[in-house]
């Protein structure tokens, strides 16, 4: 088990359904998986802890960059998990990328911040904060000074993300951001790549995107190997992995109760049930 992989286990960062009980994601769709890659801050609570605060600092985008930073950096000291996850990425980006050619680091709020201000302060280059309605702010590698961002004339950025899923936000934001400003996103570099087709749209814009982790059947064997789920669990990961849609199209087929239970449950559970059935995510009305 790489590094890595066993911190995922061991904040639970990766947590997997129990049987014939998928999680429901925000997006309305289900899944036996998911992945709360900050958790590798050291733990589910100090993890929230930080999203808490940077949600406190948002009000002041010129100061929130050092605020974040001097948060990180105390925890980058001070817990193991977490100093291990920022040097393997250091290294890995000094493996795969020539650091020479890269001008800045950024990263989106608000989760690729756990990420990010390290990885800049790390590799001695400055930070671009993108915030979600697309406006920037650039810090120096030590976030001593931050500015607001004029033009970056073509020079080279990486972006450093904790996830990529279908890499919405890329496409969305962060990479029309860094166009925004005259700026010229050339690499990617996320923990995890959860291996539904982010990459590739990615890589489609002229981005070379990298990751640390995969999530495909290696990470779903290793759990079943280390006895954290069992055989049935195990199968239903790979089939989810080959095609998600028909895996939870049939998992609804065969479990009509499922869907009719989530309706009637918790608000939150509902409103992503009625997002299924509304838009009818799995063609079960066709």
């Amino acid at each position: 088990m790489s590094d890595i992989m066993s911190y995922l286990f061991e904040t639970k960062a990766v947590r997997f359904c129990e049987e014939n009980k998928p999680f429901w994601y925000t997006s309305g769709k289900i899944g036996p998986y998911f992945i709360n890659t900050h958790f590798v801050y050291g733990s589910e609570k100090e993890a929230s802890d930080l999203l808490v605060f940077i949600d406190e600092c948002l009000a002041d985008k010129a100061s929130l960059p050092e605020k974040v930073f001097q948060k990180v950096l105390k925890q980058y000291n001070e817990n193991e998990i977490y100093h291990n996850v920022i040097d393997s990425m250091k290294n890995y980006i000094e493996k795969n990328i020539d650091v020479s050619e890269i001008d800045y680091v950024s990263g989106g709020e608000r989760r690729d911040w756990f990420f990010s201000n390290l990885i800049a302060y790390l590799l001695d280059k400055p930070h671009i904060s993108i915030y979600k309605d697309l406006s920037s702010v650039i810090s120096d590698s030590k976030f001593e000074k931050t500015e607001n961002v004029t033009n970056l004339e073509n020079k080279k950025v990486l972006h450093i993300a904790d996830l990529v899923t279908v890499a919405s936000s890329y496409i969305r934001a962060w990479i029309p951001a860094i166009k925004n400003i005259g700026g010229q996103m050339c690499w990617s570099c996320v923990v995890v790549d959860r291996m539904q087709g982010g990459k590739e749209k990615i890589e489609a814009e002229g981005v070379k995107a990298y990751s640390l982790v995969n999530v495909d059947n290696t990470l779903f064997e290793t759990a079943y190997k280390n006895k954290i789920i069992n055989e049935n669990q195990l199968e239903m990961l790979e089939k989810f992995f080959e095609n998600p849609d028909e895996t939870m199209k049939q998992f609804l087929i065969n479990h009509p109760d499922f869907l009719e239970d989530a309706l009637h449950a918790d608000e939150k559970t509902a409103k992503r049930a009625k997002l299924l059935v509304d838009g009818n995510l799995y063609g079960l009305n066709s």
